[in-house]
């Protein structure tokens, strides 16, 4: 018989995304509807280890849905990949009375999750990252948000790159992965998408069809650049001296991780905090919570980690053909 969960812990981890706070939110007040009690862990698993744990009640989370970033802050930690680092962060919890934790976080974080279960502490984990790059899911906390913020911040560019006649590169979030960028690509009408999963880094290529756009009279010509590729300002300057065409860089930066999180997010991270405190209440543990083919689902932190996800291949291939 699995053991009675009586506290809860809960933290963020790795890159912040809009919507974690929704989530907090969620678990906090979820666990306390069952009569648990909830302890912040600040910092991630470097908080963890440096024992900044608070406790939480419903007031803790009031005026915080509609809040970008992570009220518990996060950061990266390095100690915790090792073993010991892991033994320690499982003392820990057993020493606050901490029986289980909701990781709010991407791959990096789930490891984590993965090796605090196997030392005894229950752990549930829910895919916080703006990348859209957990491949159990196809939806994480923050990339709707962090999405929608690239693609205003593209139409604008567009309004003043279309005024001047520039060649524009417009550098989106993205190291390992080009959801962000591809998505921008259809959103925002780019003639070119580059990704980390797709570019061939033919620049050649890209010169010419800069140079027959502007034949064929347009007045743009639009790249949307994954960060995963980067290089964005020196791109930039070869098409320009290859082309005589005026071209700009522009990289959109961390401001795609801020701001107040869409209803989707808010709404989505929400669901999924409440029904992490609902299977920790059932006795489950090494689980990832995810949103697939239009339902809330759980999966095996092994599993979930062992799959692959790509760019989607039918998106990309009419990012091509609709220019």
């Amino acid at each position: 018989m699995a053991k009675e969960i009586n506290t809860i812990g809960v933290l963020t981890s790795g890159g912040d995304a809009p919507g974690m706070n929704a989530a907090i939110r969620a678990v906090v007040r979820q666990a306390i509807s069952k009569g648990k009690k909830v302890k912040g862990i600040k910092r991630g698993y470097a908080g963890l280890l440096n024992e900044e744990i608070i406790d939480m009640d419903a007031t803790s989370v009031s005026d915080t849905i509609s809040r970008g970033g992570t009220i518990l802050q996060t950061a990266r930690c390095m100690e915790f990949v090792t073993p010991e680092g892991q033994q320690k962060g499982a003392e820990i919890c057993k020493k606050h009375g901490i029986d289980a934790i909701v990781v709010i976080g991407g791959d990096g974080s789930f490891q984590g999750a993965q090796k605090l279960a196997a030392l005894g502490i229950n752990t549930i984990g829910l895919p916080g990252t703006i990348d859209l790059d957990i491949a159990c899911t196809d939806y994480t906390i923050g990339f709707d948000t962090a999405v929608n913020t690239a693609m205003e911040a593209i139409d604008k560019v567009r309004d003043t790159s279309t005024s001047h006649e520039r060649c524009s590169i417009i550098e989106v979030m993205g190291r390992g992965a080009g959801h962000i960028a591809l998505w921008c690509g259809l959103a925002n009408g780019a003639e070119e998408v580059l990704l980390p999963e797709k570019y061939d880094y033919d620049e050649q290529r890209l010169i010419d069809q800069v140079v027959e756009a502007r034949k064929n009279g347009k007045q743009h010509y639009i790249i949307i650049n994954a960060e995963g590729i980067g290089h964005s300002q020196s791109m930039a300057k070869r098409i320009e001296e290859a082309t005589g065409i005026e071209t700009r860089a522009t990289i959109l930066g961390h401001m795609q991780r801020g701001g107040s999180p869409t209803c989707k997010d808010r709404v989505y991270a929400t669901t999924m905090g409440a029904l992490a405190v609902d299977l920790l209440c059932e006795g489950k543990s090494n689980r990832v919570i995810a949103h697939k083919d239009g339902e809330f689902v759980d999966f095996d932190i092994d599993e979930a980690l062992a799959m692959k996800k790509g760019v989607d291949e039918y998106m990309y291939q009419i990012s091509k053909s609709l220019v």
